[in-house]
């Protein structure tokens, strides 16, 4: 004869929304783009054909629980803030699905995990340039934005550097092109993150985030920062053509999604609307895959010194 057991459904769909949190902590978009961001990096900074792709491969495992890790500490860090925002108060922590202390092991235990299998796995330099991503982002970035609105800049650092750890992985050094790799990531992160701070205004002041659009009364000043730097990446982004990383249809491809980058740039600057900043939003989506891809599919032999 054979008893039912009705704990054990229970027990599966507890354990099974305890993994979806744990998860959502790892913010697993946001670490999506980080991996891919790396792995562009890395196929552009390969100079043997075919790629290692079990390197590849280690680079992406390092890199992902790396990024899980430096993710779920910051929304640890950042859970009373997030509490007061309406778009992140359902998040595990403020919540109160996850405990904190939990939160903290697991993240913690996710970095250093990353850290040590990129140093063993993969080479100690992008292991390093991890490791700079994960400190500048939770020590830097994380504690100035209820500080200063230069959050916003040096938030860009660490959302810069993952093709870098790709390219380092691939080369076992840096150079002027993993520098442009760093600056186009950097620029474009300026009118993006601009574009969502000018459409969530009222949560991130409500939370105290001194980002430009919560702290200037007209928006400006935040036009004139999205709009420069818009100018600016469109400049920077046709460099890779220039050094020889990328041909000439990379050059035109990034030619044209800089001049529609910056034409949105400008309909926000001189309107301030959410409506332009939604549309600035979309064609910063739009615009970093695209370059990306078509940069790794132009892609011209690259010297191995």
């Amino acid at each position: 004869m054979m008893l039912d057991s009705p704990a054990l459904p229970i027990v599966s769909e507890h354990a099974g929304r305890r993994a979806a949190d744990f998860l959502a902590l790892c913010k697993p978009r946001v670490t999506a783009m980080v991996l891919v961001t790396t792995a562009v990096g890395y196929y552009l900074g390969g100079t043997a054909a075919p790629l290692d792709y079990v390197r590849l491969l280690s680079t992406l495992i390092g890199t992902g629980l790396a990024a899980s890790g430096t993710l779920a500490l910051n929304q640890y860090i950042e859970r009373d803030r997030d509490a007061l925002m309406h778009r992140t108060r359902d998040r595990p922590l403020p919540d109160g699905r996850v405990a904190p202390l939990d939160a903290l092991v697991f993240g913690a235990l996710l970095t250093v995990a990353g850290l040590l299998y990129l140093t063993l796995a993969v080479d100690p330099l992008p292991a390093l340039v991890t490791a700079v991503t994960t400190v500048t982002y939770l020590f830097a970035y994380t504690p100035l934005k209820p500080r200063t609105s230069l959050c916003s800049i040096v938030g860009a650092v660490p959302g810069a550097l993952p093709p870098l750890t790709g390219w380092a992985a691939a080369r076992g050094s840096l150079g002027i092109e993993a520098g442009v790799l760093f600056a186009i990531m950097f620029l474009w992160q300026i009118p993006h993150s601009l574009a969502i701070a000018c459409l969530y205004r009222d949560d991130y002041a409500r939370a105290g985030i001194r980002l430009l659009p919560v702290i200037e009364p007209d928006g400006s000043s935040t036009g004139r920062h999205i709009l420069s730097n818009s100018f600016a990446l469109l400049l920077v982004a046709l460099m890779p053509t220039m050094i020889g990383l990328a041909g000439p249809i990379y050059f035109f491809v990034a030619l044209s999604l800089g001049l529609g980058l910056v034409l949105a740039s400008a309909r926000l600057a001189r309107s301030a609307s959410a409506v332009d900043a939604r549309r600035l939003l979309l064609a910063t989506l739009v615009y970093l895959p695209l370059l990306l891809i078509v940069m790794a599919a132009d892609k011209l032999p690259v010297s191995p010194w």
